[in-house]
């Protein structure tokens, strides 16, 4: 007999943003610490830079303003997305009722249909963000324009071109972007190189070449991926960045912005059979994201604009 379970479920403003994080904030660039987060802008957000020069003069008995301060903005302006598609419970009520009685073996599954069509649909988001905040365009459906146009498209960023390269010219690939980086920002603690997993790969790839065959380093030590470094800088992969491409910049001067506690956020499983009938499951997010940057003089591109 067909099922008349009913499963609707809406989350909309505050109640939607636990659902709205693991789609948002989920991306790896964000999860480990890659970008700052800007989680609750309404509508935009000023991003002052006050740069002072000429600061320090010789004492004397007048009051003599002629330090500069310079006063630059730059605007982080999340964009609205949405996420609408059909299902039909018919396609999943063996797996759901199974689960249900705890007899399926996906013991890892939500136990309602509801919760896992909202927790695939943020996982699936949340890859298509990663991607998207790297190498996203504005004027393609459901992208805002992501840091490798931001980049191209400021005159202010440090370009810095190159070849392709392989596990024998990696490093000194990586070497140019190292010796553009500003002194103002060069020692600093979040400074970091980020790079597509290509160049990653192919970095790997050369200190296991470099090395007595025991592990990454010449010493024959393997220093893991999460706190590998070249010259001092850490290094930092980028799932969704395009192949070939680095980044440096410290991480407190790369923004993704989204309005977690907007009233506009929804999130909503809604059941059709009181509605029409029907045995469909309409599935509805709304949220708004955008990514963005601070100083464009601090941080250097790797064939951003290639």
């Amino acid at each position: 007999m067909p099922s008349t379970t009913n499963i609707s479920t809406t989350y909309a403003g505050e109640k939607a943003m636990p659902y709205l994080q693991a789609a948002l904030l989920t991306p790896n660039t964000i999860r480990n610490g890659g970008i700052t987060v800007k989680p609750n802008i309404k509508f935009k957000q000023v991003m002052k830079k006050v740069a002072m020069s000429d600061l320090i003069k010789d004492g004397t008995c007048d009051f003599t303003p002629t330090a500069t301060v310079d006063i630059t903005e730059n605007i982080l302006e999340p964009k609205e997305f949405q996420v609408n598609y059909t299902l039909c419970k018919q396609d999943f009520r063996s797996d759901w009722d199974a689960i249900s009685m705890g007899l399926s073996a996906h013991d890892n599954l939500p136990p309602d249909l509801a919760s896992f069509i909202i927790a695939k649909t943020a996982a699936e988001v949340a890859t298509a963000n990663e991607r998207i905040l790297w190498q996203g365009a504005d004027g393609v459906e459901g992208e805002y324009d992501g840091f490798e146009a931001l980049f191209a498209a400021d005159g202010t960023v440090i370009d810095v071109a190159g070849t392709a390269a392989d596990s024998a010219t990696i490093q000194a690939e990586m070497r140019k972007v190292l010796n553009a980086i500003p002194q103002a920002i060069y020692g600093k603690e979040d400074l970091k190189l980020y790079v597509a997993s290509d160049v990653f790969r192919a970095y790997v790839s050369s200190l296991a070449l470099a090395g007595n065959g025991n592990g990454f380093e010449q010493r024959g030590s393997n220093q893991g991926f999460a706190n590998l470094q070249f010259e001092g800088v850490s290094l930092f992969m980028c799932n969704g960045m395009s192949a070939g491409k680095m980044i440096a910049a410290q991480s407190s001067n790369l923004y993704f912005g989204t309005g977690l506690m907007n009233d506009t956020n929804e999130v909503k499983v809604l059941d059709m059979s009181e509605l029409d009938g029907s045995q469909n499951v309409r599935f509805i997010m709304r949220y708004t994201a955008t990514v963005g940057f601070a100083y464009g003089a601090e941080i250097v591109s790797y064939n951003v604009g290639a």
